[in-house]
């Protein structure tokens, strides 16, 4: 099993290392879309996307159709006017879901961490966490969007309405009227926190094409949440597909990527740090995460711990930075996932918190090891990741 892994971790590496470049283009990019020529000017990055298992949906049918969920590659692309910046994202999707009729659509997120100044202290990329948040940019291929408002005699659904004929017509205008075309939204989180931004000025489209999506963000690189003007930043896409259910955090996600604006200044230390550097053992790895953490946790082919003990570490290593990986290893209680579906996990506490409000991780820190043996399990805990 053990050389399954370094294979995948081998194969993996070199996606892993790039990071994206965004090109310095003439003009206004605010607000263009999938198909404006501008891409022209752009290469596509190859991304990898991994099926997200460390939280577990209460969806028994949602969680059957993605158990077997492969990793996916993804192609971005980045323009920059010096003012905006612009990203699309293409991905193969066999079916296109847009109807809201069951609530299940394909969609796609680009998230930015609020702070990036230190590569090694990114955010907790499924949520952030309360030291640590994000921006979170949400695009569904939904056509139409109910929202409550303040008025609720337009909410009521129209077999419940005792109208008819012309009446009946009107109703259904102004019913109408009232929908939202596309959904888009800009959340910050910080972990189980989170607030709609609903001033912030993007613009995200979604068209499906021969079997692929192709889906654009486009904002400033400033703006009074988060500025990406620092010669390069971090961000982290996701995708949801309808025909599985997949919703929240029941998606496929990246780890955080680095992008390089062309033509600005700085930035060389934050994309060099966001790299992976690994020279560990992988086989000694192997052999203490067995020992030290396969009683709590999952991960492929070892499963003797219950079920959502604690989190499933199967593709931990595709959406986490090494350093991550390591601060939870030495500083479990710097980032505590709270929040965790306690329908799905309620047989297990991950987290404690005292009578002032402090929150403490059940996990124990290993911070007795030699650093050595932690640099060989952050190998091993990296290679585990899914197979496109």
């Amino acid at each position: 099993m053990r050389y399954m892994y370094i294979v995948v971790f081998l194969l993996f590496s070199l996606s892993l290392n790039a990071h994206i470049v965004a090109m310095r283009v003439p003009g206004n990019v605010s607000s263009i879309g999938p198909n404006s020529k501008a891409w022209l000017s752009s290469r596509y990055t190859d991304i990898v996307l991994y099926p997200q298992t460390s939280i577990k949906s209460s969806d028994k049918e949602a969680n059957e159709l993605n158990q077997n969920s492969f990793a996916k590659r993804v192609k971005v692309k980045a323009l920059s006017d010096g003012k905006n910046i612009s990203i699309l994202v293409k991905w193969a999707d066999k079916t296109e879901n847009n109807s809201s009729i069951n609530g299940y659509v394909d969609g796609f997120a680009i998230e930015f961490p609020l702070k990036f100044e230190d590569a090694t202290q990114l955010p907790f990329v499924i949520r952030g966490s309360k030291q640590r948040g994000i921006v979170l940019h949400v695009k569904k291929a939904l056509k139409e969007v109910y929202e409550l408002d303040s008025d609720i005699y337009y909410q009521i659904d129209k077999n419940n309405q005792n109208l008819f004929g012309k009446d009946l017509e009107e109703y259904e205008k102004e019913v109408k009227k009232r929908a939202i075309k596309g959904y888009e939204k800009v959340f910050m989180q910080w972990g189980m926190r989170v607030k709609e931004i609903k001033s912030f000025k993007s613009h995200m489209q979604m068209i499906y094409k021969n079997g692929y999506w192709l889906g654009t963000l486009s904002m400033p690189l400033k703006s009074s949440y988060v500025n990406l003007d620092k010669g390069a930043f971090a961000l982290a896409i996701s995708i949801w597909d309808g025909e599985k259910k997949s919703r929240g955090d029941l998606k496929l996600i990246s780890s955080w990527i680095g992008v390089k604006l062309d033509g600005s200044n700085g930035g060389e230390k934050f994309l060099k740090d966001i790299k992976i550097k690994l020279s560990g053992d992988i086989k000694n790895g192997e052999k203490l995460v067995l020992e030290n953490c396969a009683v709590c946790h999952r991960y492929k082919g070892v499963v003797m711990a219950p079920e959502f003990m604690a989190p499933n570490l199967s593709n931990i290593g595709g959406y986490s930075t090494t350093k991550y990986i390591e601060e939870s290893i030495l500083k479990p209680n710097a980032v505590v996932i709270k929040g965790y579906n306690k329908t799905a996990h309620k047989n297990f506490v991950w987290y404690n918190v005292d009578n002032n409000g402090k929150i403490t991780s059940t996990m124990p820190s290993y911070d007795w090891m030699s650093k050595k043996n932690i640099e060989d399990m952050v190998t091993f805990l990296k290679s585990l990741r899914g197979i496109e």
